[in-house]
């Protein structure tokens, strides 16, 4: 996802739009999931010239990625869309108050029970053995940059640095995750369930478990029969409800936990076992999937009345 927080910051994406070659490029790169670039070429009839214009364009913009596949025959550039959806602000926040941020290792969680198939590893190595849930409190796991289960949930304390005499108008998290199947498997819906504090605030149902192409930054040691890369997430708690990529996903709102600077605040992501879609979960850390980041906390924060 790609999210535009105003008009003018979205210029160079809404000029990279504005041209018929690019929107005919996009297509068809979804439609191939991902092509090289001479063979794009081929397709649009142009030039490798005249499409090299085009693809820079839409790079700089990051609506594309363009990455080498040294398996082919000589080593080919590869074309792939980077982003599953835009997002963009039309109507500036009505409040944007103080805003204090984290981020938080995908290994850095405080609670966890998963399931096979499940695993961890860090940017350099497997973390103990794969399918052996043990592995998941192993020292180790604070290096993990990558975890996935079948079934279960991880839990994370999330720092909670606001000034004194404050309280918390908004939780904002951003993250980048897919569902885990044996092996890859684009078409494995997975229901991924989102909790503070043990209040359940909001479920979004992963369509798949992605290997179609390498993950810009997944390592070159990784398995390229396993998951190469998720879809970045945002999920915002305030006093209006809890969405996701801007869609109301329930009614809950920031208000019923009456979170201060004083307040634990206690973040699960996890499939349940009675969940429809069962399709495990996937969270990539910022040296593994297309965008380089960790989970990002974003906490918004104002006077409390009469202090």
């Amino acid at each position: 996802m790609l999210h535009i927080k105003s008009l003018d910051d979205g210029l160079d994406l809404f000029k990279a739009l504005g041209s018929d070659v690019r929107i005919d490029i996009i297509k068809l790169l979804i439609e191939n999931n991902g092509i090289n670039l001479n063979e794009l070429a081929g397709m649009l009839k142009i030039s490798n010239g005249a499409l090299t214009a085009h693809i820079k364009k839409l790079e700089e913009c990051g609506l594309i990625t363009v990455s080498s596949d040294a398996a082919g025959h000589g080593n080919q550039k590869i074309c792939s869309v980077h982003v599953d959806k835009i997002l963009v602000d039309l109507l500036p926040r009505e409040y944007e108050g103080n805003v204090y941020s984290a981020d938080i290792k995908v290994g850095h969680y405080s609670e966890c029970v998963a399931y096979p198939t499940c695993g961890l590893a860090s940017s350099h190595h497997i973390i103990g053995e794969v399918d052996d849930a043990r592995y998941f409190n192993h020292p180790e796991r604070f290096n993990a940059d990558i975890l996935w289960f079948t079934k279960g949930y991880v839990e994370y304390v999330i720092p909670n640095f606001i000034p004194y005499s404050q309280k918390i108008d908004e939780l904002c998290f951003t993250m980048e995750l897919s569902s885990e199947a044996p092996g890859v498997n684009e078409q494995w819906p997975s229901d991924i369930y989102f909790y503070i504090n043990n209040v359940q605030i909001a479920t979004w149902t992963s369509p798949g478990d992605f290997g179609d192409v390498k993950g810009v930054f997944t390592p070159d040691w990784w398995f390229r029969n396993w998951n190469q890369y998720g879809l970045l997430k945002m999920l915002v708690i305030n006093k209006k409800g809890t969405f996701i990529d801007g869609l109301k996903k329930s009614d809950v709102t920031i208000d019923r936990f009456s979170l201060t600077s004083n307040s634990e605040i206690r973040f699960r992501l996890g499939v349940p076992a009675d969940a429809e879609n069962v399709g495990g979960l996937t969270i990539f850390g910022k040296t593994f999937g297309n965008y380089r980041q960790n989970i990002n906390v974003n906490i918004r924060y104002s006077p409390l009345q009469g202090s």
